[in-house]
Protein backbone atom coordinates (compact mmCIF):
# COMPACT_ATOMS: atom_id res chain seq x y z
CA UNK A 1 0.00 0.00 0.00
CA UNK A 2 1.33 3.42 -0.98
CA UNK A 3 2.20 5.83 1.81
CA UNK A 4 -0.39 8.64 1.83
CA UNK A 5 2.34 11.15 2.75
CA UNK A 6 3.75 10.72 -0.75
CA UNK A 7 0.53 11.79 -2.49
CA UNK A 8 -0.50 15.36 -3.18
CA UNK A 9 -4.00 16.07 -1.94
CA UNK A 10 -4.48 19.04 -4.27
CA UNK A 11 -2.64 21.76 -6.15
CA UNK A 12 -1.80 23.72 -2.99
CA UNK A 13 -0.36 20.62 -1.33
CA UNK A 14 1.82 19.99 -4.40
CA UNK A 15 2.91 23.63 -4.48
CA UNK A 16 3.81 23.54 -0.78
CA UNK A 17 5.97 20.45 -1.32
CA UNK A 18 7.67 22.06 -4.32
CA UNK A 19 8.41 25.21 -2.31
CA UNK A 20 9.76 23.01 0.50
CA UNK A 21 12.13 21.47 -2.06
CA UNK A 22 13.30 24.90 -3.22
CA UNK A 23 13.81 26.01 0.38
CA UNK A 24 15.75 22.80 1.13
CA UNK A 25 18.07 23.58 -1.78
CA UNK A 26 18.61 27.15 -0.63
CA UNK A 27 19.24 26.11 2.99
CA UNK A 28 21.57 23.19 2.30
CA UNK A 29 23.43 23.92 -0.93
CA UNK A 30 26.31 26.37 -0.75
CA UNK A 31 26.39 26.74 -4.54
CA UNK A 32 22.74 27.80 -4.67
CA UNK A 33 23.49 30.54 -2.14
CA UNK A 34 26.40 31.70 -4.29
CA UNK A 35 24.22 31.60 -7.41
CA UNK A 36 21.58 33.73 -5.70
CA UNK A 37 24.18 36.38 -4.82
CA UNK A 38 25.64 36.37 -8.35
CA UNK A 39 22.13 36.55 -9.84
CA UNK A 40 21.24 39.56 -7.72
CA UNK A 41 24.46 41.30 -8.77
CA UNK A 42 23.79 40.57 -12.45
CA UNK A 43 20.23 41.89 -12.15
CA UNK A 44 21.44 45.07 -10.40
CA UNK A 45 24.06 45.60 -13.12
CA UNK A 46 21.38 45.03 -15.74
CA UNK A 47 19.14 47.66 -14.14
CA UNK A 48 22.07 50.08 -13.94
CA UNK A 49 22.88 49.49 -17.62
CA UNK A 50 19.19 49.91 -18.51
CA UNK A 51 18.90 46.59 -20.32
CA UNK A 52 15.85 46.22 -22.51
CA UNK A 53 13.12 43.65 -21.94
CA UNK A 54 14.58 41.13 -24.39
CA UNK A 55 17.98 41.29 -22.72
CA UNK A 56 16.39 40.81 -19.30
CA UNK A 57 14.44 37.82 -20.63
CA UNK A 58 17.68 36.16 -21.74
CA UNK A 59 19.37 36.95 -18.42
CA UNK A 60 16.37 35.60 -16.46
CA UNK A 61 16.15 32.41 -18.50
CA UNK A 62 19.90 31.83 -18.05
CA UNK A 63 19.65 32.35 -14.29
CA UNK A 64 16.66 30.01 -14.03
CA UNK A 65 18.38 27.29 -16.07
CA UNK A 66 21.29 27.32 -13.62
CA UNK A 67 18.92 27.11 -10.62
CA UNK A 68 16.92 24.30 -12.22
CA UNK A 69 20.10 22.36 -13.01
CA UNK A 70 21.32 22.85 -9.43
CA UNK A 71 18.01 21.63 -7.99
CA UNK A 72 18.06 18.53 -10.23
CA UNK A 73 21.68 17.93 -9.22
CA UNK A 74 20.69 18.14 -5.54
CA UNK A 75 17.81 15.70 -6.10
CA UNK A 76 20.08 13.20 -7.87
CA UNK A 77 22.79 13.46 -5.21
CA UNK A 78 20.22 13.02 -2.44
CA UNK A 79 18.64 9.99 -4.13
CA UNK A 80 22.05 8.39 -4.69
CA UNK A 81 22.99 9.03 -1.06
CA UNK A 82 19.70 7.45 0.03
CA UNK A 83 20.50 4.36 -2.00
CA UNK A 84 24.10 3.88 -0.90
CA UNK A 85 26.63 5.40 1.45
CA UNK A 86 29.44 3.35 -0.04
CA UNK A 87 31.57 4.20 -3.05
CA UNK A 88 30.17 2.80 -6.27
CA UNK A 89 31.34 3.73 -9.75
CA UNK A 90 27.75 4.15 -11.04
CA UNK A 91 26.87 6.41 -8.12
CA UNK A 92 29.96 8.49 -8.93
CA UNK A 93 28.93 8.71 -12.59
CA UNK A 94 25.39 9.80 -11.69
CA UNK A 95 26.69 12.53 -9.39
CA UNK A 96 29.40 13.67 -11.83
CA UNK A 97 26.99 13.87 -14.77
CA UNK A 98 24.47 15.86 -12.70
CA UNK A 99 27.22 18.23 -11.56
CA UNK A 100 28.39 18.50 -15.17
CA UNK A 101 24.91 19.67 -16.17
CA UNK A 102 25.20 22.48 -13.63
CA UNK A 103 28.59 23.48 -15.01
CA UNK A 104 27.20 23.57 -18.57
CA UNK A 105 24.25 25.69 -17.43
CA UNK A 106 26.62 28.06 -15.62
CA UNK A 107 28.90 28.36 -18.68
CA UNK A 108 25.83 29.17 -20.79
CA UNK A 109 24.75 31.84 -18.28
CA UNK A 110 28.23 33.37 -18.18
CA UNK A 111 28.45 33.56 -21.98
CA UNK A 112 25.00 35.17 -22.23
CA UNK A 113 25.79 37.62 -19.41
CA UNK A 114 29.07 38.63 -21.07
CA UNK A 115 27.39 39.08 -24.47
CA UNK A 116 24.62 41.21 -23.00
CA UNK A 117 26.42 43.16 -20.27
CA UNK A 118 29.60 43.92 -22.19
CA UNK A 119 28.09 45.45 -25.32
Amino acid sequence: MEDERLKNKNFWDALKKALNGIWYGIKTQRNIKIQIIVSIIVIIVGIYLKLNVTQFIFITISIMIVFIAEMINTAIETAVNLYTDKYHELAKIAKDVAAGAVVLAAINAIIIAILILCQ
